[in-house]
């Protein structure tokens, strides 16, 4: 036993529809986007990650890049091995003279269906995993911010990631109740794609909807501490030649506004299933915020406008679900909820 232990190698994934994350040794080492390049004349991998979205959008015809993941599960069985397979090569920086045997604990989305789930449980098997865990989001989320899962105490966990939203109400290390929908950050920037392409006549790509997300997303019109506005290049459509225009936080807001309700009303709906012992604990403990999402201005007030309850952004939200992940692996044998 001791022998296969010196060969196993513990990873913790959070396999993301945006970016994927790895644990190993209680450390993040790998943090990089979830793309892949392939040679189309070969069908070999040229980059993933970092380098692969550099390439996004700016590839010629026998380059294609692929993200594997949609809607937070995935969508491209070949190219998701191909991502696990390099993104675990990336944990020894590639230096391993011998590839250690896996054990691996992947978090997966809590409305995903069986199908889904063997999907990421396959793909994590080719990719050289001899035992896989699969943990729901929601719940890898709640222990990564510290909350004691198996109190009998409700807690609502809502966790906005690239692919999907996941609501859910946690105790006694189980979901009550969750809402799933696929609502989250990759909507946010094809409505910021539309909006432009509307309002300006000017076509813009995924990769700089995405920055003007950051620079400038926010969820509410008027804020506090607003952002200055930013500088945005794209195509004109009438004309067909580059131009730039300037967006503001408030004109964000309002192309933002139709997928935040959808998830407001995601949120409702989870609050309506839930017992009312469980809705007691809530109205004391909140509602708590993770993933990418919860970065995103002013998200936190509208939903506790909408709620009438307090809403904390989790610490370091992005992390969030992979550090729940990476304690869930140290804790194999005594998490029940962990599926093998």
């Amino acid at each position: 036993m001791g022998l296969f232990n010196w060969f196993t190698q513990e990873i913790a994934i959070d396999l993301g529809t945006a970016n994927t994350l790895i644990i190993h040794n209680d450390k993040v080492v790998v943090d990089e986007p979830s793309i892949v390049a392939f040679d189309r004349t070969t069908n070999k991998v040229i980059a993933i990650g970092r380098h692969a979205m550099q390439m996004e959008g700016k590839t010629h015809d026998n380059i294609k890049t692929v993200r594997p993941l949609r809607d937070g599960v995935i969508a491209d069985f070949t190219a998701a091995e191909h991502l696990i397979r390099g993104m675990v090569k990336l944990v020894n920086n590639g230096k391993s003279w011998f590839f250690p045997s896996l054990r691996m604990v992947v978090c997966i989305p809590s409305g995903i269906t069986e199908v889904e789930k063997r999907a990421v449980r396959d793909s994590a098997e080719i990719a050289g995993a001899k035992e896989v865990y699969l943990i729901h989001e929601p719940m890898a989320a709640a222990v990564g911010i510290g909350i004691d899962v198996e109190e009998p105490v409700g807690n609502m966990i809502i966790d906005i990631g690239g692919g999907t939203t996941e609501i859910a109400v946690i105790a006694l290390s189980g979901i009550v109740c969750d809402q799933s929908i696929r609502v989250a950050g990759d909507n946010f920037d094809s409505d910021i794609v539309q909006y432009i392409r509307r309002q300006h006549n000017i076509m813009i790509g995924e990769r700089t909807a995405e920055k003007i997300k950051i620079e400038v997303g926010s969820a509410l019109p008027e804020l506090t501490d607003a952002p200055e506005d930013f500088p945005v290049q794209g195509r004109d459509l009438m004309t067909g030649i580059p131009k730039q225009i300037t967006v503001s936080y408030t004109e964000i807001a309002h192309c933002l506004d139709k997928s935040i309700s959808k998830i407001e009303e995601a949120i409702l709906k989870a609050l309506e299933i839930t017992p009312p012992e469980l809705s007691a604990d809530i109205y004391q403990t909140g509602i708590y915020l993770t993933g990418g999402g919860a970065l995103l201005r002013g998200l936190d007030k509208r939903v506790q406008a909408k709620t009438k309850l307090p809403v904390h952004i989790a610490e370091d939200p992005l992390r969030a679900v992979v550090r729940g992940t990476g304690i869930a692996l140290k804790n194999i044998g005594r998490f029940k909820f962990l599926m093998q």
